[in-house]
């Protein structure tokens, strides 16, 4: 042991705590950093920390409404550079969204260049865009200057930023916010800002104004892109009241008269947050999947403006039926949630009302009203302090003039000199007052004012001047002091800042006037899709290897079908376009396809797996009609199976319905209409058992009950028959068979049987 090694110090050594308090005090520290400082927006203001720093960065560059643009890149990198250390892909895709009008209802970004389109296109690269201030994004910037917020160092001490910004309007409620923190989200809509201030001064005039009266004057959303708001007045006052719940919005549509009694349905404003390109697509999709048979075409002929033409089938379809199968089956409506969850004070989280949000901005318009006031009186008090200083020297401007000139020290010297009045300035000997002791001293403020004092002010007019701006600014003093002194003076000069921003974004403006309307949702009535179809015959063709086609009208069944070369017939029979197809697949489940839907009989028709979602490796076991009210048995090759109501075995997807569960190893093999009151199964042995209907449960889903026992092999065929009209077939030749006496093979179900009668097919199969 080597004595040389110092013993360890306990104080020394590392601390050390349990793993899961560890854990959690670092992820509520990670929580708490991504709820305040990322997703969650402020009352006051209605910004996150990233568009903060990217309008005071703005500012600082001196990006004004006014002046020039600057490069988009520069913007980002200031930005990224100074306040907020984050990559600048992020910031600048923050930047480009403060500019979308279709994204933002009052933008705060004015963007030269490409800044995306409501169609989903990516902004170009910061390189080749320039950007400003807007106006709404100045007044949310006014005051900065004017000590009207704290301001706080920046994430490396060199800078300082705003806490908040001063805000002149409810941004919060103007052009709404979004985003998911950790165990928390947001998402406020746009507002009109016209109606939000009217509820502000209204709330001013009555401070505990009612839901009620506040949703009067705020009815309800107003999204950048219009559309139609068809949400019941009592779902949002209750959405308001309690800062949750949602906003059900439609596209905005009109009919376009056509010739000859034709027309078309004209869409010019869609959803909030949907793209156009999306949504065009997903009508196609409804088109091409006959989800609204309806629907005959859709054509994009937007410019600057949204126009998506919807083409009917038919001038005799009903516009409104139309409309509201396409509101139920695509983008062209949906449901805006509500969650007004923000921070209070840029500290605390906490899901808001309408009421609550309003007044968190009022509260924060007073605190910049008040630190504004004091700031400006301070400014007062010591300009002040200078024209005191300055109508001294005027009144003693000899003497002054001869202390700058010899004094060594004029600053120490003007301070000691008593001043009194002079009589060489055309004053009467009159207006002379002699100084009382200790007055008529400069203080060092007013002797650095007049040392620094340019000689081109040393004129008769300059006194005059500077007596009138003494006189207002007592006068400015006395009304601030009674400002700072009543608080219903504070409100009534809130409500004037309020007013004046209404006037400048309100509704008699472009921007200002409303542009989502309200409506009563028109309900129509559940139509099945087969009376939306016009009912035709047609003819059913599906080959060995699953191309499925439908031929106009009802054709010879034993006619000669083309097919594929190497493949074949195997289901052939008669339908109508309104009814429904069935698919029973080898792997338990069924499948249904409309016969309007399927391909048309002209070429080989296409593959149906590319209508249902059947797997490669299962197998096609029948296909038929869908008769309703009717009942299907259905078995595996183990010769387990049940009885199933036809009604159902109908799917509503693609991916199909499974009934039949199976056993590993096991397929679905059989599926027959029920038709008698006894099964007749028959196994790969030839063993023939008939047993009674009844003795078969009737199940929507399972594996069902064993129908014959086997020693060896399994189900070879199975069918439904009337014990006294027998069993018939057809042999080997052709001629059909008939065995009238079944005592022989009647037993109990899950019986092993009998062999088959004398001429019964090798193929052990009954049809």
């Amino acid at each position: 042991m080597n004595d040389d090694i110092p013993p360890i110090d306990p104080t020394d050594a590392p601390l050390a705590e349990p793993l899961r308090r560890a854990l959690g005090e670092r992820y509520l520290q990670y929580a708490l950093s991504t709820i305040m400082h990322r997703a969650l927006p402020d009352a006051r203001d209605g910004l996150k920390p990233v568009h903060r720093r990217i309008l005071y960065a703005m500012r600082e560059l001196k990006l004004s409404p006014g002046g020039g643009f600057r490069k988009s890149a520069k913007i980002s990198g200031d930005v990224m550079g100074n306040y907020h250390p984050h990559g600048d892909a992020a910031i600048y895709d923050a930047m480009a969204r403060l500019a979308q009008d279709f994204n933002v209802r009052y933008p705060l970004v004015d963007g030269q260049g490409n800044f995306g389109n409501i169609d989903g296109d990516n902004p170009a690269a910061s390189r080749y865009t320039e950007a400003r201030l807007t106006e709404a994004a100045e007044s949310l910037l006014e005051g900065l200057s004017e000590n009207a917020v704290d301001f706080r160092p920046n994430y490396d001490g060199t800078l300082s930023e705003p806490v908040v910004l001063p805000a002149a309007f409810p941004n919060l409620l103007a052009n709404g916010a979004s985003g998911i923190a950790v165990g928390m989200a947001t998402n406020i809509p746009p507002h009109n800002l016209h109606e939000l201030i009217d509820a502000c001064l209204a709330m001013i005039a009555t401070p505990d104004l009612s839901d009620e009266a506040l949703v009067d004057l705020v009815p309800g959303p107003d999204f950048p892109t219009g559309g139609v708001i068809v949400e019941p007045r009592a779902s949002i006052l209750e959405a308001y009241r309690t800062g949750r719940g949602a906003f059900r919005q439609r596209a905005h549509w009109e009919v376009e008269p056509l010739n000859r009694g034709a027309w078309q349905i004209v869409v010019t404003e869609i959803p909030y947050q949907v793209q156009k390109s999306r949504l065009i697509e997903k009508l196609a999709e409804v088109i091409q999947t006959r989800k609204v048979p309806l629907l005959a075409d859709v054509r994009d002929e937007s410019a600057d403006d949204v126009r998506i033409v919807l083409e009917p089938r038919s001038k005799n379809v009903d516009p409104e039926l139309l409309m509201g199968l396409l509101f139920r089956n695509s983008d062209l409506e949906l449901r805006f949630s509500l969650n007004m969850n923000v921070l209070i004070d840029g500290r605390t989280p906490r899901v808001c009302s309408l009421k609550e949000v309003l007044r968190a901005f009022l509260d924060h318009r007073r605190d910049v009203l008040l630190r504004r006031s004091q700031h400006r009186l301070d400014k007062i008090d010591h300009r002040l302090e200078v024209l005191e200083g300055f109508i001294i020297a005027y009144l003693n401007l000899d003497r002054v003039i001869d202390i700058i000139r010899y004094d060594e020290a004029p600053r120490d010297a003007l301070m000691r000199e008593t001043w009194g009045r002079s009589f060489d300035r055309a004053l009467s000997e009159k207006d002379y007052v002699p100084p009382a002791p200790g007055e008529g001293e400069l203080t060092e403020v007013q002797a650095e004012a007049i040392l620094n004092m340019r000689l081109r002010s040393l004129r008769r007019l300059e006194e005059i001047e500077l007596r009138k701006e003494r006189d207002d600014l007592l006068k400015e003093r006395a009304e601030l002091d009674d400002l700072l002194a009543s608080e219903r003076r504070q409100w009534k000069r809130i409500g004037e800042e309020l007013r004046k921003v209404q006037t400048q974004f309100g509704k008699e403006t472009a921007i200002g006037r409303r542009r989502t309307r309200f409506a009563e949702a028109v309900q129509t009535e559940d139509v099945p899709l087969e009376a939306m179809i016009e009912r035709e015959p047609i003819t059913v063709v599906c080959s060995k290897m699953g191309w499925i086609r439908a031929m106009k009208g009802h054709v010879a069944l034993d006619g000669d079908f083309k097919f594929k070369d190497g493949d074949e017939g195997r289901f052939v029979f008669h339908a109508e376009t309104t009814d429904k197809i069935v698919l029973f697949g080898s792997n338990g489940r069924f499948y249904t396809l409309l016969g309007a839907n399927l391909p048309g009989g002209r070429g080989m028709g296409e593959p149906v797996r590319l209508m249902i979602d059947l797997p490669n490796e299962a197998q096609i076991v029948d296909l038929f009609v869908h008769r309703p009210g009717g009942k299907l048995i259905v078995a595996s090759s183990e010769g387990d199976g049940f009885v199933v109501p036809a009604d159902d075995v109908l799917a509503q997807t693609r991916s199909g319905k499974q009934v039949l569960n199976l056993r590993a190893g096991a397929r679905a093999l059989i599926c027959r209409p029920v038709a008698g009151d006894h099964v007749a199964v028959v196994g790969e042995n030839r063993k023939l058992l008939v047993f009674p209907l009844d003795e078969l449960p009737e199940m929507t889903r399972g594996k069902g009950v064993r129908l014959q026992k086997y020693k060896d092999g399994g189900l070879s065929d199975l069918t439904t028959i009337t014990l006294s009209e027998g069993l018939s077939w057809k042999d080997p030749a052709g001629r059909t068979r008939h065995e009238g006496d079944l005592a022989e093979w009647l037993g109990r179900r899950a019986g092993a049987g009998r062999m088959a009668p004398r001429g019964f097919p090798r193929d052990n199969r009954f049809t």
